[in-house]
């Protein structure tokens, strides 16, 4: 196995996170997390409401910075990158699926696919177009590739948002509650896309989830109580 291979996607140690630092009012929601995620793993997250899986996910996401802490993304460390520095690695190495898709409604489903791969680059090219057809094709919308994001029902806007959070082929893709707003069907066609990409592409998936029967298809169920990692169990 080569280095590369064997370098954790995702490694958290003695993570916090504390808002209003410094404050009478200073809140820690996470509280020393050490977690890690291997190239190729499918982790379900789960907790109750106000656990601080989203602020997890923001801070694993490279979205937010820990309070104290280190945070390495695919081998480099994340947690002295300035702003800009953060942004490149969060756009060539994260993809994001989120509960509501987040799709620009006027534009359509391949030119929503396409909008990493023209942000990452400053302009668009035939190949982005073709590599955006390909991967709603995969999904199974090769047939509304042109239809307005608007226009698509839930299941279908879901689908190309998972499309566009592969756009760029990103060593970790980051779910939080995906499923939460399908009926049982999509969700079940939405989890088996993230599953069969994960399974294909060596993809790393941080599924955040209430839904235990869908978490029980993942490899590994990690627990989050009160902002600290309670149980992990290998599924």
């Amino acid at each position: 196995m080569d280095s590369k291979s064997s370098t954790p996607v995702v490694a958290l140690r003695q993570v916090r996170k504390a808002f209003n630092v410094g404050t009478p009012i200073e809140t820690e929601i996470l509280h020393g997390i050490d977690l890690t995620l291997e190239r190729g793993e499918f982790c379900a997250v789960m907790g109750p409401s106000g656990s601080g899986k989203s602020t997890l996910l923001n801070i694993v996401g490279l979205l937010d910075r820990p309070t104290s802490g280190s945070l390495s993304v695919t081998g480099q460390e994340s947690t002295e990158l300035d702003d800009a520095a953060l942004t490149r690695l969060r756009g060539h190495t994260i993809g994001f699926v989120f509960q509501y898709h987040h799709l620009l409604s006027a534009f359509t489903a391949v030119e929503n696919v396409m909008m990493p791969m023209m942000g990452a680059a400053g302009f668009q090219t035939r190949e982005m177009r073709e590599r955006a057809a390909g991967l709603l094709e995969s999904v199974g919308l090769a047939k509304w590739i042109d239809q307005p994001a608007g226009r698509l029902s839930g299941g279908q806007q879901q689908r190309v948002a998972v499309a566009r959070a592969l756009a760029m082929n990103p060593a970790l893709l980051l779910a939080d509650e995906p499923t939460g707003n399908l009926d049982t069907k999509s969700a079940d066609e939405v989890f088996d896309l993230l599953r069969r990409f994960n399974r294909e592409h060596g993809t790393a998936v941080l599924f955040v989830t209430h839904n235990a029967e869908l978490a029980t298809r993942c490899d590994r169920l990690i627990e989050v109580v009160d902002g600290r990692v309670t149980g992990r169990t290998t599924v």
